[in-house]
């Protein structure tokens, strides 16, 4: 890998007693990678990433990934010669007291799974728990995960939050929430989640979920409210201690404001604290007025301010206290800031002045009164300010977020501030969209992506449906697939206009085909053509059960798709998509089960070469891919592997200069398989390695790693070796899944299984995987003989891979065709000659007439031709061809029969 950003912040680093690895790691996680993405980008397992992650934020001492992120990005500044950095910024005020509690909540956490913090809006739960969780950390052995639940206003997004925390991504099959529980199923780790209040309908089951599946894993909620989840401990947090705590904390906020409290006037301070109950908020409000009314005056107006609210019947005197304190504290404002704090509340995550003028710099404010405004309010603690990529941003805490949501309601204007909100999520979804995709893109669309989330939440109409469909786009491009499906779906749902809607649902379809999800694809496709009434959806929902159908839990009934298909037909019989259909139907159900010179085949090939004509007299890129995919599978079993080839080559190439879309990229994923198995096919190992790599690399399977690799591996098995590693990081990843079943890659559990035969080791535990992947007799027929007879002859049993491969090729035609065709009969061949077969000359005959122009596959046969002549140096001279196909297994194979023909 290119060193890039690490190599820029290598002497910055060092300083911190902080690895070469964990460098690459932490530059990466400033760019706003995924765990699954760092360990695809840097070719480690994912549980390696989260160790070197988890050991930054304890070097670090930073609270979450956020903060990892913005340390990285920091240092990259500072190595490029922007202004120094050593870490994260110090916290804006030190934690103060509070030892009893501190103690008491650590050992709550060390003796329960589940503890929950609660008190009061202010009473200082967030502040206690970080500082716990800080003081555990050496006691995990993955970590301490912080989880700010403050931007999240839809209940069912608090999974993607932790998700985003943990740099945990969606699994195949897996919903976030579901592969949150499987990535930290045996995670030793504590997690954090603050603020929970708001979203405890969606906290509450996902942390049933998680406790039930992650029996290691330790969570530390803070809550105005129990969570009454199983396994939670509620710790109360009562307010500071008057006579101590308390004091302390007015006197250290007194000192940061300038204003320090003499001896003698500690009893004065302490009266303060009694009236404001020690309620940590209150307490760091009063403080901030020193400097404009100093003690005595302070003294002299709070008894007053305080008396203002009742709070009505359910209010206690705690939560009156810090209401009265807001009030007071608002009451002490000029009329534009106040005007100010109540506007900015509707930000769900922290803003900046640019973000702040767009929305709250209207009448009586202007936007350049705004910028003074944020000051005034942050050195009066109503607004905290921190440093941060593309300058400081700005935020409230939840208790004054909150009041000023209700200022913005009594002032009535909810609506109006809510709808420029809205406006600037578009024009910054806009901004998004249309700008490059890099790193810098990542860090910009986190920045603004709670905020989108939660105008979502509260818009309707026409706009609603527009910010739903450009965040599902976003979703797609930061490879958040679930959410984006999840979006596209709400888009539609959002719009009385079908032909929005079905566009929308194309798009989620799309994006389900992305994500492995052939039930989904076929079902959004099926909405898409209810609404639309069109041919093309139809035939669209038809053919994905013939064209993905490996991608299924549940095919539906034969008889569903060919309905229809025929539906399809009778609206528009000249339909490229119809037409289509048709042919990856025909290929399917007869072309399949039959012999290349099967009428059915013929006449397959015919319908699939009509449908790429039609499609390309549409001019559809994505049309002609579908199309060609049909036609190099009708090729395929018309016994025209190199022609499949071809085709699948040329269907690679039209897609690599196709905007990335999720249909383009749902395409270009398959047609990388296709292309891999055809290359494979006709003995070009080179192509398809450089092909595996490039679906191996494709941010969008990073999450789903074992797919990613699974041609990687095949391809590296049929050369002869197999990079234990990349085996190893296959394994983890189809087990963050579950073990899902997938019989597409019981193929390559088979060939790791061979190679590791041909090193001596036992075949036997991956030999298991793949029948747990979902191997069967038939599939074995192709795969499972090609690789069984390597194993056999590499060590000596002729006459048992000859047995293994004793089928004629038109018997067994379906699973040999495609890949394993010419590996199977040049097998076929050498096995016979081996073994002394007295047809063995036929045997190579007949192969010669199927592999013709296969490099590895001619160089076998002459080979086995040569020994059954005993012609040593034609033996010999395949070597060099064998070399030059990039298979070192039989070039080093041929040295060794010549051993034993000696």
């Amino acid at each position: 890998m290119a060193r890039g950003p690490w190599g820029r912040m290598e002497p910055v680093v060092a300083q911190a007693g902080i690895s070469g690895r964990e460098a690459e790691v932490l530059a990466l996680v400033g760019v706003h990678l995924s765990n699954a993405e760092i360990g695809a980008r840097l070719y480690i397992s994912v549980r390696t990433v989260e160790t070197h992650v988890a050991s930054l934020l304890r070097k670090l001492g930073a609270a979450d990934r956020r903060a990892l992120a913005q340390v990285a990005a920091e240092w990259s500044r500072a190595a490029r010669g922007g202004r120094a950095a050593s870490g994260l910024p110090a916290p804006v005020t030190a934690f103060v007291g509070r030892a009893r509690e501190r103690a008491e909540l650590a050992a709550a956490v060390a003796a329960h799974r589940q503890v929950s913090a609660v008190g009061p809006g202010g009473v200082g739960k967030t502040r206690l728990a970080l500082a716990v969780a800080a003081d555990a950390a050496g006691d995990f052995a993955d970590g301490v995960w912080f989880v700010d639940l403050v931007p999240i206003s839809d209940p069912a997004m608090v999974g993607a939050a932790v998700a985003a925390a943990v740099g945990i991504g969606e699994q195949q099959g897996r919903g976030i929430d579901e592969s949150v529980v499987a990535a930290l199923a045996d995670r030793h780790a504590l997690l954090v989640l603050d603020n929970c209040e708001h979203v405890r309908d969606g906290v509450a089951p996902f942390l049933e979920r998680l406790l039930a599946g992650c029996p290691r894993l330790t969570v530390l909620a803070t809550s105005r409210a129990r969570l009454m989840v199983p396994f939670e401990r509620i710790h109360p947090v009562p307010p500071m201690a008057l006579d101590s705590d308390a004091v302390d904390l007015f006197a250290d906020r007194a000192a940061a404001a300038g204003w320090p409290v003499p001896p003698e006037q500690r009893d004065q301070a302490a009266e303060i604290c009694r009236q404001l109950d020690g309620v940590a908020l209150a307490i760091e409000l009063a403080a901030a007025r020193l400097p404009t009314l100093g003690l005595d005056g302070l003294a002299a107006v709070l008894p007053d301010q305080l008396r203002l609210l009742t709070g009505g019947a359910r209010a206690n005197g705690r939560q009156r206290s810090v209401r009265a304190m807001l009030d007071w504290s608002n009451a002490l404002l000029e009329p534009d800031e106040q005007t100010l704090l109540r506007r900015v509340s509707v930000f769900a995550a922290p803003f900046t002045a640019d973000a702040a003028g767009q929305v709250a710099g209207f009448a009586p404010l202007s936007p350049a009164a705004v910028v003074d405004g944020l000051s005034r309010l942050t050195e009066q603690s109503l607004l905290a300010a921190a440093p941060a990529t593309g300058g400081t941003r700005y935020r409230a805490l939840a208790t004054i977020r909150q009041y000023g949501l209700s200022q913005l309601s009594a002032a009535d204007e909810l609506s109006s501030v809510q709808g420029r909100h809205l406006d600037w999520c578009l024009a910054s979804a806009r901004s998004l969209r249309d700008g490059p995709a890099d790193g810098p893109w990542r860090a910009r669309f986190d920045a603004v992506a709670d905020d989108l989330r939660a105008a979502l939440g509260s818009a309707s109409g026409p706009p609603a449906h527009r910010l739903a469909a450009a965040l599902a786009g976003l979703a797609f491009s930061r490879n958040l697939v679930g959410e984006s499906q999840q979006r596209y779906e709400q888009a539609a749902a959002l719009t009385d206009d079908p032909v929005a809607a079905a566009a929308a649902l194309r798009s989620a379809a799309a994006v389900a085909g992305c994500r492995l999800l052939g039930d989904d694809m076929y079902r959004l496709h099926r909405a898409a053509a209810a609404l639309s009434g069109a041919a093309a959806d139809l035939a669209t929902a038809a053919i994905t059960a013939y064209r993905f159908s490996g991608a299924f839990t549940h095919l539906p009934p034969a008889d569903e798709p060919a309905a229809l298909l025929s539906a399809a037909r009778s609206l528009a019989g000249d339909d490229p998509a119809v037409a289509l259909a048709e042919a990856a139907v025909q290929a399917d159900t007869f072309g399949s089960d039959q012999g290349p010179s099967s009428n059915a085949a013929a006449a397959t090939l015919v319908a699939a070469t009509r449908a790429v004509d039609l499609a390309r007299g549409a001019a559809d890129p994505l049309a002609v891919s579908a199309a060609l995919d049909g036609l190099a599978g009708a090729q395929s079993w018309a016994g025209d592997s190199f022609g499949a080839a071809a085709t699948a080559r040329g269907r690679i190439e039209l897609l690599s200069s196709v905007p990335a879309t999720p249909a383009s990229m749902h395409e270009l994923t398959d047609a990388l398989v296709s292309g891999i198995d055809t290359a494979l096919g006709i003995g070009d190992l080179p192509t398809a390695r450089r092909w595996s790599r490039r679906l191996a690399d494709l941010p969008l399977l990073a999450e789903v790693g074992h797919y990613g690799l699974s041609w990687l591996l095949m391809t590296d098995a049929l050369a002869g070796s197999v990079d234990d590693e990349t085996a190893a990081r296959f394994l983890e990843a189809w087990e963050r899944t579950g073990r899902l079943r997938a019989p597409r890659l019981a193929a390559t559990a088979a060939a790791v299984a061979m190679v590791h035969g041909l090193r001596g080791a036992s075949r036997d535990p991956w030999l298991s995987i793949a029948d747990e992947l979902g191997a069967t007799p038939e599939r074995s027929t192709g795969y499972g003989a090609v690789f069984d007879a390597m194993f056999l002859l590499h060590h000596g049993r002729a006459a048992e891979a000859l047995d293994r491969l004793a089928p004629e090729p038109e018997e067994v035609w379906k699973w040999v065709t495609w890949i394993w065709l010419h590996w199977y009969v040049a097998l076929r061949a050498e096995a016979a000659v081996l073994s002394g077969h007295p047809a063995a000359r036929s045997f190579i005959a007949a192969a010669r007439a199927v592999v013709a122009g296969n490099p590895i596959a001619g160089a076998q046969l002459d080979r086995a031709e040569a020994l059954l002549d005993g012609d040593r140096d034609g033996v010999l001279a395949t070597a060099a061809r064998f070399e030059a196909a990039g298979c070192a297994y039989q070039r080093d194979r041929t040295a060794t029969l010549l051993r034993n023909r000696a």
